[in-house]
């Protein structure tokens, strides 16, 4: 089996704070990612005035707006990030959330691919907008239907991995579904398939890799107490998953029955007939 694209989604856990970003950045390295992934919006695009206005405690303040605003990293942060990662040898992924941002990110960053995060998958401009770009594209299709998920493949231009994914945080155990990574394969045999998690535990990451998942993503912290929406589905011991992952890749294999050369003299012991 090839080795697993494995990205740790990092995506708003840094609560705006580039240091911590970069802890976050760090521990994804130490524990044997391929790359980091982050999440990029325009506050007054994404949301409404109205929302924005709605009162919200947070540490940043008491509404929305200030809320948003808080966990949002800018643009030379972003540049920062990307070479931090860069140079540590893992390549860096941006989930944008709206036009806007996709411009942003294409002049002000060199990422490695665009992800379509599942809550765009059925916006058609945002779509054709990231063909625009050339890169690379990575789709997640938590909250489709088979219908949907047609259509975007269909609009698309560039995608290298579809990942089967269930938009709840954390997802419970029979709603992760691991099976649909099959059907994935079944349905799309030119594109890679993987699997986003956001399950709250390591069994159903190592689980996609041994149905063939050739990429698995994963949102990671540094203390699921943290204050944040994404941290109480996130991975905290991300060094033992991506163990998990390496060894399940060998243990995987090849499909044809071989009798191995640890098992000869075994067989040699234990078997007192063979007349077949």
């Amino acid at each position: 089996m090839s080795k697993t694209y494995v990205i740790a989604e990092i995506g708003i856990n840094h609560n705006g704070d580039i240091d911590l970003a970069k802890q976050l950045i760090n521990k994804a390295k130490n524990s044997g990612c391929d790359a980091v992934k982050f999440q990029k919006r325009t506050i007054d695009v994404v949301y409404s005035q109205e929302e924005l206005d709605t009162p919200r405690k947070s540490p940043f303040g008491t509404t929305t707006r200030e809320q948003k605003e808080g966990i949002e990293l800018d643009l030379l942060e972003f540049q920062e990030l990307e070479k931090y990662s860069n140079d540590l040898g893992l390549d860096f992924i941006v989930s944008c959330w709206d036009l806007n941002s996709v411009d942003d990110i294409e002049n002000n960053c060199n990422i490695k691919y665009h992800k379509v995060a599942s809550a765009m998958l059925t916006d058609r401009k945002f779509l054709e907008k990231l063909n625009d770009t050339g890169r690379p594209i990575i789709v997640s299709v938590g909250m489709a239907t088979e219908e949907e998920v047609e259509k975007a493949l269909g609009i698309l231009n560039n995608v290298e991995y579809i990942l089967a994914c269930t938009s709840t945080y954390p997802t419970k155990a029979d709603e992760v579904n691991l099976k649909y990574v099959s059907t994935l394969q079944k349905n799309y045999p030119n594109l890679k398939v993987g699997f986003s998690n956001h399950y709250n535990g390591l069994d159903a990451c190592v689980g996609s890799v041994a149905l063939g998942a050739e990429c698995v993503e994963f949102h990671i912290t540094m203390d699921r107490a943290m204050y944040g929406s994404d941290q109480p589905a996130s991975i905290e011991n991300v060094d033992d998953l991506v163990n998990a992952i390496r060894q399940m890749e060998l243990m995987v294999g090849d499909g044809v029955k071989t009798v191995y050369e640890s098992e000869k003299p075994i067989a040699a012991k234990l078997r007192k007939v063979n007349d077949i």
